[in-house]
C-alpha cells in the first residue's frame, strides 16, 4: 500500500428467473341402465241360455204352441302391454395447465475506498 491510499469502484448485476408450472386433468363417466316392464291381462265371459215351450190343448179345440230358443254370449278382452326405457352414457374430460414465469433483473453499484495515514499517534485504518 501507499500513502495515498487504495480506491474500488464497481458494479454489479444479476437476473432471477423463476418459472413455475402446473398441470392436470379431470375424468368423468356416467352410464345409465334400461327399464323393462311388460303387463298381461286378460278376461273372459260366456252365457248360455236355452228354452223350450210346448202348449197342447186338445179335445177338438186342438191347439198346439212351440217355442223353443237359443241365446250364447261371449265376452273376450285381453291387453298385453310393454314398456321399455334405454339409458344414456356421459364422458367428459377436460386438461389444464398453467405457467408463471418472473425475471427480474438488478443493477447496484458499490464504492470502496481504504486510507492509510501516518500521523504523530501511528498508523491509522480508515475503512467503510
Amino acid at each position: 500500500m501507499s500513502e495515498y491510499g487504495e480506491f474500488e469502484t464497481g458494479t454489479e448485476s444479476g437476473e432471477i428467473e423463476q418459472l413455475h408450472t402446473e398441470a392436470g386433468s379431470e375424468q368423468d363417466y356416467q352410464s345409465q341402465f334400461g327399464i323393462y316392464a311388460q303387463d298381461s291381462a286378460s278376461a273372459e265371459s260366456t252365457d248360455f241360455e236355452t228354452g223350450k215351450h210346448i202348449e197342447y190343448e186338445g179335445a177338438d179345440g186342438s191347439r198346439y204352441e212351440s217355442t223353443d230358443y237359443t241365446s250364447y254370449s261371449h265376452d273376450e278382452a285381453e291387453t298385453d302391454s310393454v314398456f321399455a326405457a334405454e339409458g344414456s352414457e356421459q364422458s367428459h374430460t377436460s386438461e389444464y395447465a398453467s405457467m408463471d414465469a418472473l425475471r427480474a433483473q438488478f443493477e447496484s453499484a458499490f464504492a470502496e475506498g481504504t486510507q492509510i495515514s501516518t500521523g504523530d499517534h501511528g498508523p491509522a485504518i480508515a475503512g467503510h
